[in-house]
């Protein structure tokens, strides 16, 4: 059965406009600071070497440009279905990985793990309402997962002292 396609999330110019500059000035971000940890110009950082954070890493770059797309491109079709379920599964692989990240509180679970939390619980729910067919349930928890799990999360790993910190200007 055919179905017709949806508009983007959102038309208004400024929210579109914000969005994606948000999530090209993190992206650029990240990678600038991958780029100078894979040189070897940031500084050590001896917990990077744990698999937990290469799988966090692999999976939430990707996410941040594949997010943005999927917010704004036509909604329906077999394109957006995978697409959005490959992003599904890079925030789901992502949260499970940070599980294993505690190097922000000598080695304990932090106050960022909320948004762990918030990510395993969303994950399903953005899911099963598009399953539902309750696309206004799905929007609204999919671009609360953008905008909290990926730019606001990935603003807080700019604090000083966090690993994203060190590598792009430490």
């Amino acid at each position: 059965m055919a179905t017709r396609a949806a508009p983007p999330i959102d038309n208004r110019p400024w929210v579109r406009n914000a969005v994606l500059l948000l999530a090209a000035a993190l992206l650029a971000t990240c990678l600038f600071g991958l780029f100078r940890w894979l040189t070897g110009l940031a500084p050590p950082t001896p917990w990077v070497h744990r698999p937990a954070l290469a799988i966090h890493m692999a999976t939430i770059i990707p996410a941040i440009p594949l997010g943005a797309y999927v917010l704004f491109v036509k909604k329906g079709g077999p394109r957006h279905r995978l697409l959005g379920r490959s992003w599904l599964g890079l925030m789901l692989t992502s949260a499970l990985a940070t599980i294993f990240i505690k190097n922000l509180n000598q080695g304990h679970f932090s106050w960022i793990h909320l948004l762990t939390l918030l990510t395993l619980l969303m994950v399903p729910r953005a899911y099963l309402a598009a399953r539902r067919r309750d696309f206004a349930t799905h929007r609204k928890v999919v671009l609360g997962l953008y905008v909290s799990a990926l730019l606001i999360a990935g603003l807080f790993t700019f604090l000083p002292g966090r690993t994203m910190w060190q590598w792009a200007f430490g």
